[in-house]
């Protein structure tokens, strides 16, 4: 099987191109980001959910042009190899556009060792006119095009065997609500540390642009093929522990993200917070009271279930949770890094009235 192929090339820079346009062109409210170090900010069109659903109905005009989302199983590997080279190439173009005068740059991205500075991201938000290279990137073509991925993989499932097996309808079900939530919750993502603290570099570009359609796809991938033959209780099991990380992740992020911005919102201001000497509050009650990273834990169960999709068919199938539990977990790390650089001994403060990272009296 070849590696390369143009036609794939040319479907994978169209859909991000697409994408692209739709971002900058769809109609949205328009929000502020958080305040630079420059004293600016910078405004960001809120029309991802649109988005989303439009991008969803437009594959109902493949069969018109010919095309199938079978097309998306049989190239699979093709589609992948396109999208590194996107990836590199938007590196390639963040990373000049960094040395443009004026450009703010992430304070970790300026070492001044070039290798670092390209992979980490240099420039903090790249833009292209209106189009933000960064926030485009986080939550459109790798995101949606998941989803899209996985809706390709039923569509070979169905081809093989005539129909589409539960345990795919359930990986399908459960990452389509996962990006939904993302797109729809979309304001959120401005006070993340992708978007505030991470330059756009090769890590970023990479990561959104084929880390996570071509590996977060993987269960769909396998299932095309294999059957776990899982009984309904199990599947039962499986959706109520989906069901149960999606309750715990959507519910400390939309606290999280309602207390920011407004703190004496009704829903939030009966929540515990301690103030800092930079002029922060740090929630120390409701989900965050329980720990300082609740909603990592919620999203790695959300994880875990679509593994267990999977059942015994494959150790690849459990490659998703262990890797993103490495993830999480380096990830905390590095926030506690930035965040004992930042608030100082009221770090240390915090950390002793919430103690547990993860999981309450557990760790």
């Amino acid at each position: 099987t070849p590696l390369r192929d143009w036609k794939a090339t040319g479907v994978v820079f169209g859909w991000s191109i697409t994408q692209a346009l739709l971002y900058v062109v769809l109609p949205g409210p328009k929000t502020y980001g958080v305040l630079l170090r420059n004293g600016s900010r910078l405004r960001y069109p809120m029309n991802g959910h649109l988005a989303f659903w439009l991008s969803l109905l437009a594959l109902k005009l493949l069969p018109y042009t010919g095309g199938s989302l079978v097309y998306l199983y049989d190239h699979y590997l093709q589609l992948a190899t396109a999208s590194m080279a996107l990836s590199v190439l938007l590196s390639v173009l963040s990373f000049a556009a960094s040395f443009v005068p004026g450009c703010e740059l992430a304070e970790g991205g300026d070492t001044g060792n070039r290798l670092y500075d390209f992979f980490i991201g240099r420039a903090l938000n790249p833009r292209v006119g209106a189009l933000d290279l960064k926030a485009m990137c986080e939550l459109r073509p790798g995101l949606i095009g998941w989803v899209v991925l996985n809706l390709g993989m039923a569509a070979a499932q169905f081809e093989r065997i005539g129909h589409v097996s539960w345990p795919m309808i359930c990986v399908v079900a459960f990452q389509a609500v996962y990006v939904w939530d993302a797109l729809y919750h979309e304001q959120a993502i401005l006070t993340t540390m992708d978007i505030t603290t991470d330059g756009f570099g090769f890590m970023l570009a990479f990561g959104d642009m084929t880390w996570v359609p071509f590996t977060y796809s993987l269960q769909a991938r396998l299932l095309v093929d294999h059957d776990p033959l899982l009984p309904p209780l199990a599947l039962a099991c499986i959706t109520l522990l989906n069901c149960v990380g999606y309750f715990v992740f959507r519910g400390a992020n939309s606290q999280k993200d309602a207390f920011r911005r407004d703190s004496t919102d009704p829903d939030v201001s009966h929540l515990q917070w301690m103030q800092t000497t930079r002029g922060s509050k740090l929630l120390v009650s409701g989900w965050w009271g329980l720990a300082r990273k609740i909603n990592y834990t919620g999203d790695w169960l959300m994880g875990l279930s679509w593994s267990l999709c999977c059942g015994a068919i494959s150790p690849i199938a459990y490659f998703y949770p262990v890797y993103f539990g490495v993830l999480l977990t380096h990830r905390a790390a590095r926030d506690d890094h930035f965040c004992r650089l930042k608030y100082g001994d009221d770090w240390q403060e915090y950390k002793r009235r919430v103690p547990y990272i993860f999981v309450p009296g557990v760790i």
